[in-house]
């Protein structure tokens, strides 16, 4: 986000803290993207009082989050009042839809992407979040993924299995600094890694950061523009010659 969305962002999270606390009820806002979610966590930690706060995408490590603001004794009914739907499309086993299918078939429709949760694809079904408002016109008019046929529910329970799939990168770096990272994970020598960095192109944990020697541990996500995301998943062993055996994992 440029500098003045950021604060557009920041002037929503503030008007749904001032809603919350004059109406006494909860406040959601549409789905974040997982930069959003990291900015509106950190900022409600700082600003919400005594209000409760939750970033919830309809199931376990979900990307796509709402954030919702409520008061403290609305903590046990929370969930059930996100205003989301999981849409459950199904199709023949035949045909191959993907997650840029659906999506482009609800830009087509001029939905906000902000209207969309996750979206994931299996053989012969897809289940997709979505607000309330944007899950009524999909179901009513959406026959079609690209040229496949479907059929739209909306009262199915969320059931696919999500799995990230990995690819493995083992090595070893002179330290954990952020370039040394980032050389292992591209194969770019650590001052095109440098550059990268420098040119705000690299993102750890969905945040820019342009130190080069900003150390990460593990489980840091960095986000490298052009090349792809990476999970430092294992810091093991030194080597005799003062190196780190690390392994890191490339989302695919």
């Amino acid at each position: 986000m440029n500098g003045d969305s950021e604060k557009f962002f920041y002037a929503r999270l503030r008007d749904m803290v001032n809603q919350c606390e004059r109406n006494t009820a909860g406040v959601f806002s549409d789905f974040l993207d997982e930069r959003q979610s990291a900015q509106a966590e950190e900022w409600c930690r700082r600003n919400t009082g005594g209000l409760g706060y939750r970033l919830y995408g309809g199931y376990d490590k979900a990307m796509r989050k709402m954030l919702a603001v409520y008061p403290d004794y609305y903590e046990d009914y929370i969930d059930e009042d996100f205003p989301m739907r999981c849409v459950t499309f199904t199709y023949r086993k035949e045909d191959k839809l993907t997650h840029r299918d659906f999506l482009g078939t609800f830009m087509g429709m001029r939905l906000k992407r902000e209207t969309i949760g996750d979206i994931i694809t299996g053989e012969g079904m897809a289940q997709v979040f979505m607000t309330e408002i944007a899950s009524r016109l999909v179901m009513t008019t959406v026959a079609k993924i690209g040229k496949i046929g479907v059929k739209c529910y909306g009262d199915r329970p969320f059931e696919m299995e999500v799995k990230q799939e990995f690819t493995d990168i083992n090595g070893t770096v002179a330290s954990l600094r952020l370039d040394c990272i980032v050389s292992l994970a591209t194969g770019k020598s650590r001052g095109d890694s440098a550059t990268l960095i420098r040119s705000e192109k690299v993102e750890v944990n969905h945040f820019p950061v342009k130190s080069v020697s900003a150390e990460i541990r593990e489980n840091d996500i960095i986000s490298v523009r052009g090349f792809g995301r990476f999970i430092l998943s294992e810091v093991g062993a030194t080597t005799k010659k003062d190196r780190i055996h690390i392994t890191v994992k490339k989302f695919v």
